[in-house]
């Protein structure tokens, strides 16, 4: 997953992080083994790899990621082969953006990890950030993502784009007879793909209704309430929440997708399968995305109390899917999808539910005074993490963490999870730090002055320059950052390491 519950492995600079660090004046003195890891001479990030493999978290991590690089392993955004029990060498290739933003990527490659296709993976740019390599745009020349890639017997290349189109073939090649899992309706089962015809139209109007509600600016509130266009029409107020037609619109198009999934006997669309199908896919990588932009650009979180009661088979169909270590792979967190959702859609605008709009978007962003500050909560108040695994099922194996009986993971102990969660978060940062230095140079006062095209996500030239003047600086406190997250001691400990950062960081 990549919501990681952990002081942050973003680059930030020495003036950015020495005020958040300053809450720790009053803790404890550091023990022996805490000042081993936080000197004033930030340790070289070979030492900070070193230290993450002695961690139990990081020890699993790297060999789940030599796994990966074999094809086999749990699944992973980045993995560019996936072989699963198969040994040989997969035909086709998948094409899918590298970032992971991509909504129909996304989709596709669910289908893929839950039937268990072979399959070879490259990584290609979405033109919002960055520029299609020149021998994928020979082969695709619109350069549409994804892109299937078929190696015919006689040597030749089928291109396939469209991902619905490509998980209907991935599923007729992949039947049943050879022990993959079923994605669709058989062939003749007639009332079998008249459900599923009309379930796609009906995520189009879903999809629809999305768009013209969160893209576009929205018209006057109607419904009850004393200052509603109804209300002024009439010269009365109901009870009944104001809302505009769009939101009103969405919510209507929702309870529609909600009586399909409470006509199931399972949390699924089709009942009679204990595992989502190509429709569910097809759903839950567009209503993923809905989810943060009605909370952050709307105030609507239909993952809070009262949406859950209004919408109770929609909640448990996104709960399965929490659990599912496949899924949570690619998932992405709030704060990401508010990021990468206008540089696709264009931007949303704010409206619906002003108070509660205000509420989520700055928890979401972090402005709220609360939600980006150490110590940080145990739970996010918007989008609860421990729903199902937070991490990759190795590293809290590792770290001794289970599951509760239904799955989730909402009684773990805090201090248990939250140091699993750091020392996930420097194994991450370890590995890339110097990159993610050099990134964060970009905002220097001489970086980033080299432009050569413009791109739609913030932040994302791949050209960019780093200001070289501050680079060191930058490394230095990140490496003293990481010396923090992989410190190995218990809660207590952990503070009295961040207050020594602080001063490592002042000196």
């Amino acid at each position: 997953p990549k919501v990681v519950k952990s002081f942050s492995t973003n680059a930030f600079t020495a003036a950015t992080a020495i005020p958040i660090l300053s809450r720790y004046h009053n803790t404890a003195s550091a023990s022996k083994s805490v000042l081993a890891m936080s000197t004033t001479t930030a340790e070289s990030w070979s030492t900070l790899q070193s230290a993450s493999s002695s961690t139990a978290v990081g020890s699993a991590l790297n060999n789940e990621q030599s796994l990966r690089a074999t094809g086999k392993g749990s699944p992973f955004v980045q993995s560019n082969l996936r072989l699963f029990n198969s040994s040989e060498k997969p035909k086709i290739t998948l094409y899918r953006d590298h970032a992971g933003w991509c909504p129909y990527c996304q989709k596709t490659m669910l289908l893929i990890e839950e039937k268990e296709i072979p399959i070879n993976i490259e990584l290609v740019a979405m033109r919002s950030y960055g520029d299609k390599p020149a021998e994928f745009l020979n082969m695709v020349p619109s350069g549409l993502l994804p892109a299937l890639i078929v190696e015919q017997p006689d040597g030749r290349k089928r291109v396939i784009t469209e991902s619905q189109v490509i998980m209907e073939l991935l599923d007729r090649w992949h039947p049943t007879s050879e022990g993959y899992k079923a994605m669709l309706p058989s062939e003749e089962d007639t009332v079998g793909w008249s459900k599923f015809d009309t379930l796609a139209n009906l995520e189009r109007e879903l999809f629809s209704w999305w768009c013209t509600l969160v893209f576009r600016p929205e018209g006057p509130r109607l419904g009850g309430g004393s200052g509603g266009l109804m209300g002024m029409l009439t010269g009365k107020g109901g009870g009944e929440k104001e809302m505009s037609g769009s939101m009103k619109g969405f919510l209507d198009c929702l309870s529609k997708v909600e009586s399909a999934l409470t006509s199931t006997p399972g949390p699924w669309f089709f009942g009679e399968y204990d595992y989502p199908t190509m429709i569910d896919f097809i759903y839950v990588s567009h209503v993923e995305r809905m989810l943060a932009s009605a909370a952050y650009w709307k105030g609507l979180d239909l993952r809070s109390a009262e949406y859950k009661a209004q919408f109770p088979g929609l909640n448990a169909w996104l709960d399965a899917f929490e659990k599912r270590e496949c899924y949570l792979a690619f998932k992405s967190d709030y704060y990401t999808h508010v990021m990468d959702i206008p540089p696709q859609y264009g931007p949303g605008f704010d409206g619906g539910f002003e108070d509660k709009r205000k509420e989520f978007s700055q928890c979401i962003n972090g402005r709220d005074g609360k939600s980006w500050k150490l110590p940080l909560p145990h739970d996010d108040p918007v989008q609860p993490l421990y729903r199902g695994p937070p991490l990759p099922l190795c590293a809290l194996s590792a770290a001794g963490i289970e599951s509760d009986a239904d799955g989730t993971y909402e009684s773990t102990n805090p201090e248990q999870m939250a140091k699993a969660c750091r020392h996930m978060a420097g194994w991450k940062l370890s590995s890339n730090g110097d990159k993610v230095a050099r990134f964060a140079a970009r905002g220097g006062v001489d970086g980033a002055k080299n432009p050569r095209k413009s791109f739609g996500a913030p932040l994302a030239d791949p050209y960019a320059n780093p200001d070289q003047s501050v680079v060191p600086s930058v490394d230095a406190v990140l490496r003293i950052v990481c010396a923090a997250l992989l410190e190995d001691g218990e809660d207590d400990d952990h503070g009295a390491v961040l207050q020594s950062m602080e001063q490592s960081l002042r000196d």
